[in-house]
């Protein structure tokens, strides 16, 4: 073989050993190209699936409303915090959850009939009829949930307040058919009728208690309790004239411990039972923290100095 076909051999050797060469390396970032496109795709799709539930965990958070309008009762009304739920309670306690409320975006209305001039104070409204009469106020109210309750469980022999001169104003005795007699200091119980346990008549004692029972007498015969033992029933008063009280209504925890409270009222004039909102809250949140209870504690119309939370007979 010639010198001459030796060295073209060697050339087409050489253009045959590149192309395949290329022929590798254009395969080998073939096959490679889809993996890496398909990683960040991936990790594309991760971040949007991320974003996109974190936008929903903040679109529920945005669109949470602590009020169910379509709840019938203090507990289906007033939705708890995240994270937190009802834990038990008294007797008592479920029987103040269990009040049914009106519509919601009622007014309180006075005993007249008329709306009540501060409308801002309220997330919902009671449905417990006030009377046409100025007796039903703060106080009063607090006494009237609490006697219904004793009545309607027929433990009338706890039906028994202080009115304001002091004396006892037990309704076994209005229901044996004694009736009370005021003149002037001297408050007396007459014998004037028999043996009646009708609501009717039950409804006409609460109208005497009202009339000369008030915070005072409440705050008197009502035992201090320590914040950290709040129960649902328990009230923060201010004794006197003037004087004022609201209800604890409901109260809710979490897993760690941690406890709120939601607050009721009457007011002056007599008016609707109603769950006040929080003034503090910033999220427009009608609870209270009882963790981070202080005082002087603000309620919309009422601020209650350290040891106005106390326990109703």
């Amino acid at each position: 073989m010639s010198l001459r076909m030796v060295f073209i051999m060697k050339k087409v050797y050489i253009v045959i050993l590149s192309l395949a060469i290329l022929t590798l390396f254009c395969s080998c970032k073939a096959v490679g190209r889809p993996v890496v496109t398909k990683d960040i795709k991936d990790e594309e799709s991760t971040q949007s699936s991320s974003s996109k539930s974190s936008s929903n965990v903040k679109d529920e958070n945005q669109d949470f409303s602590y009020i169910d309008a379509d709840g019938e009762t203090v507990a289906e009304r007033i939705r708890v915090p995240k994270d937190f739920f009802r834990g038990e309670t008294s007797d008592y306690g479920e029987y103040l959850r269990s009040v049914k409320v009106k519509p919601d975006g009622s007014k309180v209305r006075l005993f007249n009939g008329f709306p009540k001039l501060n409308q801002g104070v309220h997330v919902a409204v009671l449905d417990v009829d006030v009377g046409d009469k100025d007796l039903q106020q703060c106080a009063d109210a607090v006494l009237r949930l609490r006697c219904e309750y004793l009545y309607a469980n027929e433990k009338d022999e706890m039906i028994n307040y202080h009115l304001t001169s002091g004396d006892e104003f037990p309704y076994e005795k209005y229901r044996d058919g004694y009736r009370l007699v005021v003149l002037g200091n001297s408050v007396n119980l007459v014998k004037a009728g028999s043996y009646d346990r009708s609501y009717e008549r039950f409804r006409k004692y609460l109208i005497q208690l009202f009339s000369y029972a008030g915070t005072l007498s409440i705050s008197r015969e009502s035992k201090n309790v320590e914040d950290s033992q709040m129960e649902i029933g328990d009230i923060f008063i201010k004794g006197g004239s003037p004087g004022h009280c609201v209800l604890v209504i409901d109260m809710c925890e979490n897993d760690e411990g941690e406890k709120m409270f939601l607050l009721a009222q009457s007011y002056m004039p007599a008016q609707d039972i109603h769950i006040l909102k929080n003034p503090n809250s910033e999220d427009d949140s009608p609870w209270y923290s009882l963790d981070d209870l202080e005082y002087p504690l603000e309620t919309p119309e009422w601020t209650f100095d350290k040891g106005s939370l106390k326990r109703l007979p």
